[in-house]
């Protein structure tokens, strides 16, 4: 189970998990993780977002629960679930076309724009976790 009760966790490879999609009432935590970097979660069944200094990381809606969460300068890897399909917006770079994959299965090339959101809908519900994968095209 993905479930991350702490709510927002370092992982030893270097990775993060965050967020609780069991739970009915907002929950939010803030704290500085690797390299000094400062995370703030905000997480409940309908939404799940994540912040990295200030600026946009991650959101799903309905709300997901997140383990192994890299970033790299190519892209991002996770595994989420949740209660039902999910649509998951990811920050990237601007004005980038990245291949997608969800399941170990290429969904596609898609493209972020000015703002460098890229978003994508996952099947969770009932599923477990599902990997997702974005790497720079």
């Amino acid at each position: 189970m993905a479930i991350v009760e702490e709510l927002l966790r370092a992982e030893e490879d270097g990775a993060i998990s965050f967020g609780n999609h069991k739970l009915a009432q907002k929950a939010k935590k803030e704290e500085s993780l690797q390299a000094g970097d400062v995370y703030k979660v905000k997480t409940y069944q309908a939404m799940t977002k994540l912040e990295k200094d200030g600026m946009f990381l991650y959101e799903s809606v309905p709300g997901t629960s997140v383990v192994g969460f890299k970033e790299t300068d190519k892209g991002v890897e996770f595994a989420a679930e949740g209660n039902e399909d999910s649509q998951i917006t990811i920050g990237l770079k601007e004005d980038t076309e990245y291949e997608v994959f969800v399941g170990g299965t290429s969904i596609g090339r898609m493209s972020t724009g000015l703002g460098g959101k890229l978003s994508l809908s996952v099947e969770l519900g009932a599923v477990g976790e599902v990997p997702v994968k974005v790497v720079q095209a």
